[in-house]
């Protein structure tokens, strides 16, 4: 993938050089009402790029981040109910222990003795 990706960027940072190089000639843009700005269309093509990249990296920081803070509360769910399955194994172990012992107490007579019907 990142061989595809460099292909992509090299290729079209190319074109970008070869298409500047024959395009020398000033041009103006109008950034905002009575605003404009008067360059070579080659140096314009260049800032809107670098723009654009720019743009996209920050989006890239502000998604990465939105995702991270996704998993953050996944995990932290995820240790909550950890926690919880852990306290209800302990309470499991510990009304079996509970049950042994009561079983122990019981007289020997009542353990195997059954209601006759």
């Amino acid at each position: 993938m990142r061989i595809l990706n460099f292909v992509v960027i090299f290729a079209s940072g190319l074109a970008l050089v070869l298409f500047s190089i024959e395009n020398t000639k000033l041009v103006t843009i109008q950034i905002l009402p009575g605003y404009e700005v008067q360059a070579p269309l080659a140096i314009e093509l260049i800032l809107a790029m670098g723009i654009g990249a720019s743009l996209a990296w920050l989006y890239s920081i502000w998604s990465r981040l939105a995702r991270q803070i996704a998993t953050f509360g996944q995990k932290r769910e995820l240790k909550k109910k950890e926690k919880e399955v852990e306290n209800l194994s302990q309470d499991l172990e510990n009304y079996k222990v509970q049950l042994e012992e009561q079983q122990k107490r019981l007289p020997q007579g009542e353990e195997n003795s059954q209601p006759e019907s």
